[in-house]
């Protein structure tokens, strides 16, 4: 018993043994191949870095002019649409400026348009005017005809004057106010104590105002010191 145990002790050793030199001997082959393949790899990545650096290059050169046109049609594109852009709010400004301003002068024409017609109804309001003065206020009470001229010229001077009033036409009657050079014409000084220089002492014709611009100055006499 002792000799057979002794016998497969032996062969289960050296079966051992033979095992582990076929495994060693595998293990160098697959490290060899690994390291042969590994070498062969970096050798290979090695020489292709050039080859697709010098592609790489080439390609950048060849798309360079086209980034480069490109990138000057977008400044010349973008410095157009600035330049179009203010044209475009000059115009629109200046269309806005034309509107208003037609826009006064229709109105202002609508106003004013009766202007030249107001100033010849004046000399007619002035004629009315002096008539009722030139009548003697004491004779009136004896003389029924003179009374009913006078009246008749008074009615028809205020009516007229109610028509200017109601087209906008206004007298301007400037007697103790301060002397306007854009409403009165000064004929004459007069000295006068009893008020400040350069006020309306004399009223020789009324003035007249057509929705507040003057279309007659008043003729008046100014007081001095």
């Amino acid at each position: 018993m002792t000799s057979r145990a002794g016998l497969s002790m032996l062969v289960f050793g050296r079966s051992l043994s033979q095992f582990k030199a076929v495994a060693s001997a595998r293990n160098s082959s697959c490290l060899r191949q690994a390291t042969t393949a590994l070498a062969h790899g970096r050798l290979y990545s090695t020489e292709k870095q050039p080859e697709e650096a010098a592609a790489a290059g080439a390609d950048q050169k060849a798309v360079s002019p086209d980034v480069e046109r490109l990138t000057k049609e977008l400044a010349d594109s973008k410095e157009q649409k600035a330049e179009l852009m203010d044209k475009y709010k000059r115009a629109l400004a200046e269309s806005e400026n034309m509107r208003t301003r037609l826009n006064k002068q229709i109105s202002d024409a609508k106003i004013f348009g009766i202007q030249s017609f107001c100033k010849d109804l004046l000399e007619v309001a002035d004629t009315l005017g002096h008539a009722t003065q030139a009548v003697p206020k004491d004779k009136l009470a004896a003389n029924a005809d003179l009374k009913s001229l006078y009246e008749g010229l008074s009615m028809t001077r205020a009516s007229l004057l109610q028509v200017f009033k109601r087209h906008g036409l206004e007298a301007v009657d400037p007697i103790n106010q301060k002397f306007d050079p854009n409403l009165h014409e000064a004929l004459f000084q007069k000295e006068d104590k009893t008020v400040e220089a350069n006020t309306v002492v004399e009223v020789t014709k009324l003035g007249y105002k057509l929705h507040e611009r003057c279309i007659r100055p008043a003729l008046v006499g100014v007081s001095k010191c």
